[in-house]
């Protein structure tokens, strides 16, 4: 594996709170944050020290999604449901009161919005129609995160109830298992790139393995000092990115299930509190970052030769 060497590319300002939401555009130049200032924010990867504000609103926005077929942006509002965005015209078009709880999580599938609460709830949006289509209740415990495995139909959830329980995208929300390892809230949730496997990371600072054919787990690595916030893939699969309450960053080889890289304030000026979401760009091949410093990082990461 090559040598890592970081550079931290911007450090970008705005947010008049913690910055909880972080998601990339259709068009990946474009990257979208979301506070606890109600602020939602677009940024361009080619002159990223001007945010552009897309919605202003009046609670904390957790979670942003992108309807890339229509290129809509997805806002969860805390309490008062979720607002769509057609980014095409820069305009809010539609929005749904819902549920009365804060949303973690938003993705999009096909024509549906999927939306997970902080009761437990899974609420499935037609947005055709722009109305609730089901109630799922998974748990008396909040949904935290979400991803989908495309090929497979696979729906994937971390809960605060310590569990992770895959639904079957194909068979109308069927369970097909319910992983249970953790011993902490799960926030974190990724399937790897090749849908050969799952990454969960956890409030209790364990990152988990596990294979999806069946859904067995592989290894169990202690990752962090405390909670994992957020992980993604780099698109080829090959680095994986971890981030956390520790107020640290931390690259692995998903492969070796080895850490390679740790980013934080000492080593790079990284973060003063904890690190929320990253995500990897597509467009740029860096790291995006968020945090409760309210500030967004953008590291590029130089590899050296291989060895």
């Amino acid at each position: 594996m090559s040598k890592i060497q970081v550079n931290k590319l911007h450090s970008l300002t705005g947010h008049n709170d913690c910055i909880y939401a972080l998601t990339e555009g259709s068009d990946p130049r474009y990257f979208y944050t979301g506070a606890g200032d109600g602020m939602v924010v677009e940024w361009d990867l080619d002159n990223p020290k001007d945010g552009k504000l897309i919605a202003k609103l009046p609670h904390s926005v957790y979670s942003l999604a992108i309807d890339h077929q229509r290129n809509y942006l997805i806002i969860g509002h805390n309490f008062e449901g979720i607002h769509v965005i057609d980014l095409n015209e820069n305009k809010e078009i539609w929005s749904l009161k819902m549920t009365e709880f804060a949303i973690f999580h938003i993705t999009v599938v096909g024509d549906q919005i999927l939306v997970g609460d902080g009761d437990g709830v899974l609420t499935i949006v037609d947005i055709s129609s722009r109305a609730v289509k089901k109630h799922i209740k998974l748990s008396s415990k909040s949904i935290r995160v979400m991803d989908v495995a495309v090929e497979k139909m696979h729906l994937a959830l971390g809960l605060s109830d310590h569990s992770v329980k895959i639904l079957d995208l194909a068979e109308d929300f069927k369970p097909i298992a319910n992983l249970k390892s953790h011993t902490n809230s799960v926030f974190a949730l990724r399937y790897s790139p090749d849908e050969s496997y799952l990454v969960s990371g956890s409030r209790d600072a364990h990152l988990k393995f596990w294979k999806t054919d069946p859904y067995e787990l592989e290894e169990d690595v202690v990752a962090h000092m405390y909670a994992i916030n957020f992980l993604d893939f780099r698109e080829d699969g090959q680095l994986l990115v971890t981030c956390s309450m520790d107020k640290s960053i931390k690259i692995w080889s998903p492969e070796e299930r080895k850490l390679l890289k740790v980013i934080d304030k000492a080593r790079n000026a990284g973060h003063g509190t904890s690190v929320n979401k990253v995500i990897w760009s597509s467009y740029s091949n860096d790291i995006i970052s968020i945090s409760d410093d309210r500030t967004i990082s953008i590291w590029n990461l130089g590899l050296e030769q291989e060895i």
